[in-house]
């Protein structure tokens, strides 16, 4: 059955599509959530960015600050870079590791890598399909504003910070636009999900070669 990224930029219902394809039976694995352990304290990862950035990115419970470390790499495409050269290759080899265990023990139905720098990192190669979730522009503004009590300007910053979103929307086989309401996602998360089911039935999993 395949495997398929899902990708999107910030704020435009990733997760809430992402949380739906679990819900139909996909296997998901987040990304962020793979990157929260490697973070924690004493981990090879851990020890790493604080070596990088200074003990400054850490909480009182000496734990990374997540905000504080992004406050940093969003002001900053050198310290992004640095962030990133760092982080990426213990996630996706953390994520390669999960995909061989689930497929170990349970090789049928689809696995869904959801991650935000897909695209960006040339990582949406390695599956066999790739999905982008998207939104209008001043809809991922707001939602960006509301959820994380930013400014508009530290939400424009933090929007820039990232490959724009048409562009990120060329590379994909499916496209999920949250714009409208909920059911309409929904209905097209499920419209997603059966083609995918097609696919594996099929075995159409040519490689991507892009």
């Amino acid at each position: 059955m395949p495997h398929v990224g899902l990708t999107g930029n910030i704020a435009v219902g990733k997760s809430c599509a992402s949380a739906h394809f679990a819900r139909l039976g996909a296997f998901v694995i987040d990304a962020d959530r793979v990157a929260h352990g490697l973070f924690e304290r004493g981990a090879p990862t851990y020890r790493r960015v604080v070596e990088a950035f200074g003990e400054g990115v850490l909480g009182e419970d000496g734990e990374i600050d997540r905000r504080r470390l992004g406050d940093i790499v969003f002001a900053s495409e050198e310290k992004r870079l640095l962030l990133n050269g760092i982080a990426h290759p213990a996630v996706r080899d953390a994520i390669a590791g999960k995909v061989a265990a689930r497929d170990a023990v349970a090789p049928g139905g689809v696995v869904i890598i959801d991650a935000a720098l897909l695209v960006e990192t040339g990582g949406y190669r390695r599956y066999d399909r790739l999905i982008v979730v998207a939104c209008g522009a001043e809809q991922q503004l707001g939602r960006l504003m509301a959820r994380d009590r930013l400014s508009e300007a530290a939400a424009r910053s933090r929007i820039a910070a990232q490959m724009p979103m048409e562009e990120k929307v060329r590379f994909a086989d499916y496209v999920i636009d949250t714009s409208g309401t909920f059911d309409a996602t929904r209905a097209q998360v499920e419209a997603v999900y059966r083609e995918l089911l097609q696919i594996g039935a099929g075995c159409d999993l040519s490689g991507r070669g892009r």
